[in-house]
């Protein structure tokens, strides 16, 4: 485990800053990437003093075409060696199909769908397959339910769902291990936290700390789970989803639906 180093995407702000602090506390090594200007040197100076982690920046906008390559290319060049690949940049929205132009649904899919599957591809020809390597890609529980105004994010989200399934089939009986994370809200930024704040009930109970998720997800991973579904609530939603008749799920979404239209 002390030679694990993971690359982590959309690492200056939550789940990926806490991925990465996370990570440098189990005195392990990292590569973060991130947009340009978005404080991440500051994030490795902090990981470097406090844990003594080796950390290397790539600053790059992950939903240019060529950033993938750009990445690892960066990272052959100067002879860095990863063999985690945590898959966590993404870009969510609450909103009614019709209240985003075309161009935000091009970023959202380049970065949720294409940026993924690209790194991916890449990890696998950069790693020593006889050695024990990771992948772990970000998903959501929106990857399992219909919710109403997330149409495109959660269905970029059921795509990393079904494309880590099939990867985990066809990377069986290797040193590869490739783990999903759903898992359900979390209080990533201080709108979120409002929102989130104002939630009672069981709703409440969905909603986890960035830490909370970080930490379960890379232990779910090196015990090379296939998901990792972070609290009980969220658990329990996943099995509830199961159980209940597709035409009462519909007649509760039409319901959730009605009293967005009116609030």
């Amino acid at each position: 485990m002390k030679q694990l180093t993971a690359l982590i995407t959309g690492a200056s702000e939550g789940l990926g800053k806490s991925f990465a602090i996370e990570w440098a506390r189990r005195g392990l090594n990292l590569v973060l990437v991130a947009l340009p200007n978005s404080g991440l040197e500051y994030l490795a100076n902090y990981l470097r003093v406090n844990f003594n982690s080796k950390v290397y920046c790539i600053e790059i906008d992950l939903t240019e075409s060529t950033s993938a390559s750009q990445i690892f290319q960066r990272l052959n060049t100067g002879g860095i060696e990863v063999n985690v690949l945590i898959n966590n940049a993404g870009l969510g929205n609450w909103s009614w199909f019709e209240d985003k132009n075309a161009d935000f649904y091009r970023t959202q899919i380049d970065l949720n769908i294409t940026n993924t599957v690209l790194l991916t591809r890449l990890f696998l020809n950069h790693i020593d397959k006889a050695n024990e390597s990771y992948i772990l890609n970000v998903g959501s529980l929106g990857g399992h339910f219909i919710v109403p105004k997330k149409q495109v994010y959660g269905a970029t989200k059921s795509f990393i769902g079904y494309f880590t399934r099939c990867l985990q089939l066809e990377l069986s009986g290797t040193n590869v291990h490739i783990s999903l994370l759903s898992p359900g809200g979390i209080n990533t930024k201080p709108e979120l936290l409002v929102m989130n704040h104002t939630l009672k009930g069981f709703a409440k109970a969905t909603i986890l700390e960035a830490d909370y998720v970080a930490k379960t997800a890379i232990d779910g991973m090196l015990k090379r789970k296939k998901e990792i579904i972070p609290g009980f609530a969220n658990r329990f939603l996943v099995v509830l989803d199961k159980i209940i008749p597709g035409f009462l799920k519909e007649i509760i979404i039409r319901r959730k639906l009605k009293s967005i239209l009116t609030a």
